[in-house]
């Protein structure tokens, strides 16, 4: 094959570039954590140079944050809709078990690290990883609200936060996927008590 004949490589720009640096700098924090997170490394993985890096992220803290907040959204979350609150919390929970416990094989120890290094606290971690999804709560809660299930004057942040953090909580203290029955409790005895009319379904 002459040279004429060979393809010429495609030249990324725009979005398609970005994807692929923030495709490389997320590969590059689960492979060697932030010790390695450099802008050489992620240019380097994502075939392009230094220059164009600091042109989108000045600041190395700025390219770390960009790059959790673009692992997060590989992380495929459905909204369910099976026309029950009950059974869309029940769902919606153990569908925590592969989101939570993804997050932490995938971070692993790094989570400390940057912890202690990049100044970030767990909570902000969790905030970019989790950013720019569909915001799932709120999308099940209307509807059940629509349907007559949810009084909307019994909620709050905290009342709406109580079932994930139960189940975040569990599964980071066990290091273990939570049971359909911990879920179930959580759906039965704390949160529909906590959200549902007094005088019933409406």
């Amino acid at each position: 094959m002459s040279l004429s004949e060979k393809e010429t490589p495609v030249r990324r720009r725009g979005a398609a570039l970005e994807e692929a640096i923030l495709d490389a700098a997320w590969e590059q924090l689960l492979d060697s954590g932030t010790s390695d997170f450099t802008y050489e490394a992620v240019a380097a993985r994502a075939g392009t140079s230094r220059p164009v890096l600091y042109r989108r992220w000045p600041q190395r803290e700025q390219l770390l944050k960009a790059a959790i907040r673009h692992g997060g959204t590989k992380v495929r979350r459905t909204i369910p809709d099976t026309g029950s609150l009950r059974d869309d919390m029940v769902r919606m929970l153990l569908d925590m078990n592969r989101t939570v416990v993804q997050f932490l094989a995938l971070l692993g120890g790094h989570l400390a690290i940057m912890h202690s290094a990049e100044r970030m606290t767990p909570e902000e971690i969790r905030n970019l990883y989790v950013a720019g999804r569909p915001q799932r709560m709120r999308v099940v809660i209307d509807r059940a609200i629509a349907r007559g299930e949810v009084d909307p004057d019994r909620l709050s942040d905290l009342v709406l936060a109580v079932p994930a953090d139960l189940v975040r909580q569990r599964i980071i203290l066990t290091q273990r996927k939570v049971s359909r029955a911990y879920v179930e409790e959580i759906v039965d005895q704390v949160f529909l008590p906590l959200v549902s009319p007094l005088d019933g379904p409406r």
